[in-house]
Order: structure tokens, then C-alpha cells, then sequence
């Protein structure tokens, strides 16, 4: 089976990452990184103030339903560097995002080792992420609307990574 991590860096709604927890759980990633300011449940040896991570931990859990509970979950300070560092164990970078150089979805060939970037929900993935990426995808879009909430897109890029078209 590909080995996914999943990335969630900025991501600003407690909803969204629930929901992003509960696909991530549903296509059995290998481990999620949270970055940035995105919000992150209660982990082991949380450092964060009890009042903190225990809002948070409910927030999240209305939309992840205990999904949580079942991955691999950690926090990292430096985005940058956690990227470098899979890149060297052998994971291709992919970013989520509408860009000038992004591939269609369905022409995407996955590895057998990838680290999913999901970016902010207004702003999407940051250039300098988008600039170590090996691979920058995107769905595409046939309605008058330019995106889908990062949630959806998300469940549906980890799916065609988990089963192909």
C-alpha cells in the first residue's frame, strides 16, 4: 500500500481539519503533520495550556468523530525543514493548489511514497512550499466556482492518490 502522509499547514477552521482528520482516517494516512497556525487536537506530551487543547480537541472532534483517535498525529515548528527531511527518506512533495505550473488530477502518477501539502483555506498553499514541491496538483474545475472547500478537495485528491481514476 502507498505510503500518504498528509500535511495541514494554515489551515484556520477547526471544522475543516476535523473533516480533513476524518478522510485522512478513511484512506488510511500514514501520519499527519500539523503547521503554522492551523488548529490540532490534544496530542501526547502537548505543551499547550489544558484550556487550550482541550476547546480545540472538541472543536475538531464535531467534524472528525473521533478519527482523530485512530491516526498518527504530530506537530512541527518548521515546515520547511520537515520538508527537506522527508524529501531525503525518499517522499515526493505534492501541493494541492491552482498554479501556473499545477498538473491536472488525472494526469498525476503517484508514488509509492508522497506528503500531501494542504495550504490555507482563502490563500492555499504558500510559493516557497509551492517551490520545494516536487508535484503541484489541482482539480479541475468545470462549475462557475474556482475551488472547492479544502476539506472536499482534499478527500478527493487522497482518494484518486489511494485508487487511481
Amino acid at each position: 500500500m502507498r505510503n500518504i502522509i498528509v500535511v495541514i499547514n494554515d489551515i484556520r477552521s477547526s471544522h475543516n481539519v476535523g473533516a480533513l482528520l476524518r478522510t485522512c482516517d478513511a484512506m488510511a494516512v500514514e501520519k499527519v503533520i500539523f503547521s503554522g497556525y492551523s488548529p490540532y487536537p490534544k496530542l501526547v506530551n502537548d505543551e499547550r495550556l489544558p484550556h487550550i487543547y482541550n476547546k480545540l480537541t472538541k472543536d475538531i472532534n464535531k467534524t472528525a468523530l473521533g478519527a482523530q483517535d485512530n491516526l498518527n498525529l504530530i506537530h512541527i515548528e518548521d515546515i520547511y525543514k520537515k520538508i527537506i527531511e522527508l524529501k531525503k527518506v525518499g517522499y515526493s512533495i505534492v501541493s494541492l493548489e491552482q498554479a501556473d505550473n499545477s498538473i491536472k488530477m488525472q494526469e498525476y502518477r503517484p508514488t509509492d511514497k508522497i506528503v500531501l501539502i494542504i495550504g490555507n483555506e482563502l490563500d492555499g498553499v504558500e510559493s516557497k512550499i509551492l517551490d520545494m514541491s516536487d508535484s503541484i496538483i489541482e482539480i479541475q474545475m468545470l462549475g462557475k466556482k474556482e475551488s472547492l472547500n479544502v476539506a472536499s478537495a482534499t478527500a478527493i485528491a487522497l482518494y484518486c492518490m489511494r485508487f487511481g481514476f
